[in-house]
């Protein structure tokens, strides 16, 4: 008896007189600055979920919104947060890149017209103009609702408004808007006093697509550490659907200069959209939106889906 009393306090003087464990640094390279879209990413880092997967995450807003995929292509970061429309872009440049998860699994992206303006359906953008921030993608979806109704993007006048979208509707610069989001310029609108009126382009000829997802470099994808982010993640989100006021409360907590009207209410509005699933990847979805990039000219080729998402064992 004595010598297990003696083995016991031996055993508990190297646990205390022993340095922890340190755990894995991991770089998370952000589409945007800290905002509800990333709140499965704060919850996982303030409940302590990635530190029980042996993770010290940091999270990193960019300083141009585009160079995060390109930073983690460089070797330069670990993981980057990106849209799947543009992951076929820099895929067909050559990058290095490969999407392994899922952060938010719907579109936000919307049309969006003012509720008491000329707009009331996708024909009445005849004649009209329309407010975009960035050719190309934008162009490309509009031209899709546009055709589904018989009409082309030379029906309208697109006019560049920057990232000034609900300014410009409000001021009357423009009719509709396309980048719009969902989550965020409706709520916008209504703060300053108008309504919106929003046309999903889901519902309107545009295929369904994920719009934030992690990606990796294609070299990286069997770092352990990468299905430890996802397991996070997961649980993260798990606890942002099932306890949404706490984590709301958490959110802001970390991220004080979000507590207002506009991101509560954007931070409620994200929840549904958030994938529950994370790791999860639907090939037959990627292979439709890639089709969807080549008829629209945004690529010259749809590769096989496994050449840039995977779906980690």
């Amino acid at each position: 008896m004595k010598r297990l009393v003696l083995a016991l306090l031996t055993a508990l003087a190297v646990t205390l007189t022993s340095p922890a464990l340190a755990a894995d640094k991991l770089t998370v390279l952000l589409d945007w600055f800290v905002n509800p879209d990333h709140a499965p990413l704060v919850i996982a880092k303030e409940a302590g979920y990635f530190e029980e997967q042996g993770l010290d995450v940091t999270l990193v807003p960019p300083a141009d919104p585009s160079a995060p995929p390109r930073l983690v292509a460089a070797g330069k970061g670990d993981i980057a947060i990106s849209y799947q429309p543009n992951l076929y872009q820099q895929v067909a440049e050559g990058l290095p890149l490969v999407r392994f998860g899922t952060l938010v699994e719907t579109p936000l992206n919307t049309v969006v017209a003012l509720a008491d303006g000329p707009v009331t359906k996708i024909t009445d953008l005849k004649g009209k103009k329309v407010g975009f921030s960035v050719a190309g993608f934008e162009d490309a979806i509009l031209g899709a609702m546009l055709g589904e109704v018989g009409l082309s993007l030379d029906d309208v006048e697109l006019v560049n408004v920057n990232f000034a979208l609900s300014p410009a509707l409000l001021a009357g610069r423009v009719d509709a808007v396309v980048g719009a989001f969902r989550n965020f310029e409706m709520t916008q609108l209504e703060l300053e006093g108008s309504k919106g009126r929003a046309f999903y382009l889901e519902e309107h000829g545009v295929p369904v697509y994920d719009e934030l997802i992690f990606l990796a470099h294609r070299d990286h994808l069997d770092d352990a550490r990468l299905r430890r982010f996802l397991a996070a993640v997961e649980k993260a989100t798990i606890y942002l659907t099932n306890h949404p006021e706490e984590a709301q409360q958490m959110f802001l907590k970390a991220h004080p200069d979000l507590d207002n009207e506009l991101n509560r209410r954007a931070f409620m509005d994200t929840l549904p959209r958030f994938a529950k699933r994370p790791a999860a990847l639907d090939s037959a979805r990627y292979k439709r939106f890639a089709d969807f990039m080549k008829k629209s000219g945004l690529i010259e080729e749809a590769r096989p889906v496994d050449d840039y998402a995977v779906e980690l064992e």
